[in-house]
């Protein structure tokens, strides 16, 4: 134990409280588990590991983790962790990063890769942040993407949230935004639609969602007017569209149902 983290940081350890409320805008209904494996940086794989495992063994569907490092020492007890939410049919969502990093050349973590490329589940998501616009610049900046980590794009600039004392604001931005957002739409689906499992769930998001072919600006220090086709920017190519993940849940469920 590192002792509490309450109490006297609320006006500066906002992050959580941010993403609370995203997740909760989305669906008012669900319970939130609200788990610290760090108070601002420093996350160490043991906590993180262990966080996943309390959510789980403690009813959580919806596992939703925004942040991010360089550095994993202890990658495999994150994996074991992540495998053991995929058995308990537990979806992990996790986010991009903001360092607008080509994901495909550098690793970011947590991830659910093994050492020789393959995936250790089929639970866990990473998200990127798009913008509202629909142009050259859907991809936000400073988000992170690549077509072999990064799962879907989802909402992340200007989104309306709570902060700590009963204050609100109008423009929490990053990849975590949009991992809430994507976090908050899986509740969704999991809270009308419980027969689906995890691995569904993260596929219908992924499926259903918005796919764009426009150029994006992805710049390099070799060519900082390089452009990429926004649908090669993610593994799905899409951004997350409620509204179109809701009705394939819908059709999927009830195929479940009818194939019994």
């Amino acid at each position: 134990s590192y002792g509490s983290i309450l109490g006297t940081t609320e006006d500066v350890l906002q992050h959580g409280t941010k993403m609370a409320g995203i997740v909760s805008e989305i669906n008012d209904e669900i319970k939130l588990m609200s788990l610290a494996v760090s108070a601002y940086g420093d996350e160490h794989d043991k906590d993180i590991a262990l966080a996943i495992r309390y959510a789980v063994d403690n009813g959580a569907q919806v596992i939703n983790m925004s942040f991010y490092k360089e550095y994993s020492l202890r990658k495999e007890w994150v994996l074991e962790a992540i495998k053991y939410a995929e058995d308990e049919n537990v979806l992990v969502v996790s986010i991009a990063g903001n360092d607008g990093l080509n994901l495909n050349e550098v690793d970011k973590f947590p991830n659910d890769r093994l050492t020789d490329g393959s995936e250790v589940a089929d639970n866990f998501m990473l998200v990127g942040a798009s913008n509202y616009k629909v142009d050259k610049f859907i991809k936000l900046d400073y988000s992170s993407y690549g077509s072999i980590d990064v799962d879907i794009f989802a909402p992340g600039t200007d989104i309306h949230t709570t902060l700590p004392k009963n204050k609100y604001t109008e423009d929490s931005n990053g990849t975590s935004s949009a991992g809430a957002i994507t976090s908050g739409v899986a509740a969704l689906i999991r809270s009308y639609y419980p027969d689906l499992t995890a691995s569904q769930v993260k596929h219908i998001l992924m499926d259903s969602g918005i796919e764009y072919t426009l150029e994006v600006s992805t710049p390099t220090e070799e060519d900082p007017d390089k452009t990429t086709p926004f649908n090669q920017l993610s593994k799905s190519g899409k951004v997350l569209n409620a509204y179109n993940a809701l009705l394939m849940a819908e059709r999927i469920s009830k195929g479940k149902r009818k194939g019994k």
